[in-house]
């Protein structure tokens, strides 16, 4: 339904559009599909997360007291509300209200996963597990599964869990979670029974558990704050990730597994806002340091909104463009829309934004979920409130959910017999996740019994890959059977399925590497991905083999592949780099290839290869930056500082600025402190004088040899910006005592000058020089003033001038200059307390205009 601006909705007040009973009136739906309004208000208010169960009810959790030291806390007194919805007549609308649970601890929850008779419920510092125990829909039981989760009142604490076609649970946190533990304060294991190191792992995480909650995988890290996993048939991980506010860099990521995302800077946790060498030429990819070596590429980076929940769509309900992709609502930019997805290397590409709903009528809509019921339409929760972001909300009172579907289709939720294996396989094929769960435990609990239903859905070739995909990850469950079906698997024609194969036997083999071998050679760059992934901490000298042979394969320009290599070796580069040296000729680093992994390689034995690449003037000096970058990510060492001071020695026409470039990524203690170093600084620093480059320079090293160029260059420049850096610097650099020193011994113009060098400067330093010199009655009069007004060029000095003037310290022709100073002040505190010292403007005297004495009138006075 497409909105016009004459449509009877665009004539609607803001108080009518605001009523539920307008509230499908205010979207637009993508072709072949419709909007009806699932449930609202009264019944439910602010939903922050659901799941749809596969019973096809949907389960809220409600954020009526979300941030309430913010947005005030409940007139109610009571914590938030966990509620069951349910169609009884399949009109497509909630018949049937009722509170699973409420209590004080619930504030804001963040993420709901439904399983038969049990919700996960996540909201820091606590994941609970809420049971029903006698089938009334309320929770009798509640556990504690993880505790000591970061983020309590935060957006960027821990989200949602979901199912995996594994039969494992997938979750995360924002960068605030920082760790967990059990719910018995136990510390976590991962799956080589090892306790999880929380402090190793930067910024918001990616998790899998098992269903006995004990054993915990870290799948990727360095993340902002990604809301919720969504996981498809083939066990890909995709998750949307939120930005800094304001840039245009919210994304989606394809989660590669032990991958780094790029929030901070993986060597000094810097954030993306720090220059850096080679930096990323648009914002959006800046935010996340995509130039770097060893961080995973971006999906798509889909502008500046509000990524909340998402899902992979796996039904065939909704019309087929929309099939198998990734779905997500943006409270943000009030809209649910689908990324496409299509293969791009070893990777993946998104060819844009597909909408399925647009709040183009109604601003304060608010998608914050989407799950997929189990007839494969789309139920859609709607925060509905006019703001969002910066933890505030506006309206308490209202919320709806939304059902997506084809035009008449009527609510009906297939009902199976999961004692059945016939019907526990339908039900796996189930586009909902919940009844997902069901049957994927029914059929492992079979056994046997289920064996023959879920063969003869893997091996039939018609049916989608996704589906078979589903029976493979049961039958590799089910003991006894796994391996005959898996060797099946790495034969398949489908590459995907080939991938499941490999992931699958990972999962329950210690030591997979002769089934990564029958995949080293495979034609597809995504199946030998998996391998480069499948290899990450395995020491093995197969493992080392096969890393080979899949970089002997690998013919550069794809990122995707590059950075699945780089996940494969690390922490192995020390043997692996010597061993591809050896299988990859005299020059590797002339080859795409071989230029791509000496960028990534972590180990010093590719220093003399960088340093030949960052050399070669044959190529533009931007094409060489990414080299310099890869420096960064070498500690300080004798190879790295020698390899740099070479690359300043080559003869170029841009020798200034590739010198520049490899002082400023050697070690500043060794510059400062070794004769090389020295000579190398003092070299470029003569070259660079009077530039911005040296000022950098000098800002960075801090010479104090540098204090009479410095000198000069205030006195000489005082009304450039470069002549206020050198002052500025001076300052840092000498002390107050250097300048009072300098002011004592100058002439009237060069005093005036040096302190118009360091006006803008608003150090405490600078302050109390301007303010000394202002109000020394023993300096000159233009002297005085000339301070006074330079006091005025930062915000501290404009806040010491109202003092001094309160105070009364300036007079005659100082108070004017200091008042001239502060004339453009900014802030409307600063220009309210100096209003009162400003003369007031002249109000023009209105002379009224004398009467118009006509002849007439002149006769009249006159007869009288």
């Amino acid at each position: 339904m497409v909105i016009h601006p004459d449509s009877a909705y665009a004539r609607l007040t803001e108080g009518e559009k605001r009523f539920s009973i307008n509230a499908v009136a205010g979207l637009r739906v993508a072709e072949g599909l419709e909007a009806t309004l699932f449930a609202s208000e009264p019944n439910l208010t602010n939903p922050t997360n659901i799941d749809v169960d596969h019973r096809g009810r949907v389960w809220v959790l409600e954020g009526y007291n979300y941030r309430p030291a913010v947005n005030g806390k409940s007139e109610l007194g009571v914590g938030d509300r966990i509620l069951i919805l349910e169609d009884k007549d399949g009109d497509g609308k909630a018949d049937v209200t009722k509170i699973f649970y409420q209590g004080p601890e619930l504030n804001a929850p963040l993420g709901i996963w439904v399983m038969g008779n049990k919700a996960i419920v996540s909201q820091s510092p606590y994941v609970w597990l809420f049971t029903d125990t006698d089938g009334d829909d309320k929770a009798d039981k509640k556990e504690i599964l993880f505790k000591g989760i970061g983020g309590v009142q935060s957006d960027a604490g821990v989200h949602a869990f979901v199912f995996g076609p594994d039969g494992k649970f997938y979750f995360n946190y924002g960068n605030a979670g920082k760790q967990l533990v059990d719910g018995h304060d136990r510390p976590l294991l991962d799956k080589y029974e090892r306790e999880i190191n929380f402090r190793q792992y930067k910024q918001g995480v990616v998790f899998r558990c098992d269903q006995e909650f004990r054993k915990v995988e870290i799948l990727a890290e360095n993340f902002h704050n990604g809301f919720e996993v969504a996981v498809d048939s083939y066990g890909t991980m995709w998750q949307s990730d939120q930005e800094e506010p304001g840039n245009a860099g919210d994304r989606v990521s394809y989660v590669m597994e032990n991958g780094n995302f790029g929030y901070i800077d993986e060597m000094n946790g810097n954030s993306w806002r720090i220059n850096r060498t080679n930096l990323e030429d648009e914002i959006p990819r800046r935010h996340w340091h995509q130039n770097d070596p060893g961080v995973v590429p971006n999906l798509i980076e889909t502008g500046s909104g509000f990524p909340m929940g998402m899902t992979v769509y796996e039904g065939d309900l909704l019309p087929r463009r929309f099939w198998d992709q990734i779905i997500l609502a943006d409270a943000g930019l009030g809209s649910l829309n689908a990324f496409p997805v299509k293969d791009d290397g070893a990777g993946y590409k998104s060819t844009g934004i597909l909408p399925l709903v647009e709040s183009k009528g109604d601003k304060w809509s608010r998608p914050s979920d989407v799950c997929v019921a189990p007839d494969g339409s789309l139920i859609v929760s709607d925060w509905y409130d006019p703001v969002i972001g910066e933890n505030k909300m506006k309206d308490k009172s209202r919320g709806r959910l939304f059902r997506i579907a084809p035009p008449g289709i009527a609510y009906k939720i297939p009902v199976y017999d999961l004692n059945s294996p016939a019907e526990a396989v339908k039900a796996l094929q189930s586009p909902n996740l919940s009844m997902r769960y069901m049957a994927w435990n029914a059929c492992v609990k079979l056994g046997w019994k289920a064996e023959e239903e879920l063969e003869k859905l893997f091996r039939d070739p018609i049916l989608n890959p996704r589906l078979r995909a589903r029976a493979l990850w049961v039958l590799n469950n089910i003991e006894g059977f796994n391996y005959r079906s898996l060797d099946v698997a790495f034969r398949e024609l489908n590459p995907n399925l080939r991938i499941v194969a490999l992931r699958a036997v990972r999962q329950r083999n210690s030591d997979p590497t002769e089934y990564i071998k029958r995949l080293t050679s495979d034609p597809n760059p995504q199946v030998r991905r998996e391998c480069a992934l499948a290899i990450n901490h395995n020491h093995t000298y197969e493992a080392l083999d096969v890393w080979l042979q899949l970089a002997k394969q690998y013919k550069g320009n794809d990122r995707w592949s590059v950075e699945a290599l780089s996940i494969g070796a690390i922490g192995q580069w020390e043997r692996i780099f010597p061993a591809w040296l050896e299988k990859s000729g005299p020059h590797p680093e002339r080859t795409a290839a071989g230029k791509d992994l000496i960028w990534l390689a972590r180990t010093r034995k590719a220093i003399p290869f960088l340093t030949a690449l960052a050399s070669d003037t044959s190529v533009s000096f931007k094409s060489r930056l990414r080299y310099f970058r890869a420096f960064d990510f070498f500690h300080a060492g004798y190879e790295k500082s020698q390899a740099l001071l070479h690359v300043m020695t080559v003869p170029a026409a841009d020798r200034i600025e590739v010198s520049k470039l490899a002082l400023l990524h050697l070690d500043k203690s060794f510059v400062s402190n070794s004769q090389q170093g020295l000579t190398a600084l003092n070299k470029l620093l003569d070259e660079t004088y009077g530039t911005e480059d040296y000022i950098e320079l000098v800002e960075r090293y801090e010479p104090e040899t540098e204090n009479g160029r410095l000198f000069k260059l205030a006195l000489e420049k005082s009304n450039e910006v470069i002549g206020r850096d050198a002052g500025k610097l001076l300052l840092e650099q000498g002390g107050v005592s250097y300048i009072s020193e300098k002011l004592s011994k100058l002439s009237e113009e060069k005093k005036i000058a040096l302190l118009a060098s360091i006006k803008t400067s608003g150090s405490t330093e600078a302050i109390y020089i301007l303010k000394t010199a202002a109000l020394n009655a023993g300096e000159s009069r233009d002297v005085q003033a000339s301070a006074a007004r330079f006091l005025g060029g930062s915000w501290p000095g404009e806040e010491v001038i109202v003092k001094l003037l309160k105070e009364d310290r300036f007079n005659g022709e100082v108070k004017e200059a200091a008042l001239e100073g502060v004339k453009n002040a900014f802030r409307e505190k600063i220009k309210d307390e100096l209003a009162p010292y400003f003369p007031k403007p002249v109000q023009a005297v209105v002379v009224p205009e004398a009467p118009v004495i006509t002849k007439e009138k002149r006769k009249k006075r006159r007869s009288k």
